[in-house]
């Protein structure tokens, strides 16, 4: 979820109390700010908001049913899960390849960061700020193609 995304704010109460009820059902349920855990966000290759997954044994499935509580309940009791097709064994969250988009993710963070120090604190105007990213992103190619 993202705290600015109006769909994650209307499941919200749903997903609350369907956290509440989770020792009832014999489950863990989480919820992750993607805006605070970029890497996750890349592992999870999530795409739209909310995402929601069922994990069990490590065999992820992503839920794509309707947000209410009943539902969801009805998903780990009813075990709807078992019919859902699993992730693709390359883009599971622990697969190398998710791992490497994790890495991604982090590096976009980093430069945002970067991005906004030079903007921000040392007032260089913006468009600098990408002809600096621009020369550093030909340099390091120049550099590793030789």
């Amino acid at each position: 979820y993202a705290p600015w995304c109006a769909a994650c704010q209307q499941i919200e109460l749903a997903w609350e109390s369907f956290a509440k009820e989770s020792e009832h059902l014999g489950i863990t349920v989480g919820k992750v700010d993607v805006t605070q855990e970029p890497g996750l966000s890349g592992r999870f290759f999530v795409t739209t908001l909310p995402t929601i997954y069922h994990a069990n044994d490590g065999v992820f499935r992503r839920y794509r049913g309707s947000r209410t509580l009943e539902d969801l309940q009805g998903y780990v009791l009813e075990r709807k899960w078992k019919a859902v097709e699993p992730v693709a064994g390359w883009r599971s969250p622990s697969s190398i390849m998710m791992h490497g988009m994790a890495g991604l993710f982090h590096l976009s963070g980093w430069i945002r960061q970067i991005h906004s120090y030079l903007t921000g604190t040392l007032g260089i105007h913006v468009w600098i700020s990408y002809a600096i990213f621009f020369l550093a992103t030909l340099l390091i190619g120049l550099f590793l193609g030789l």
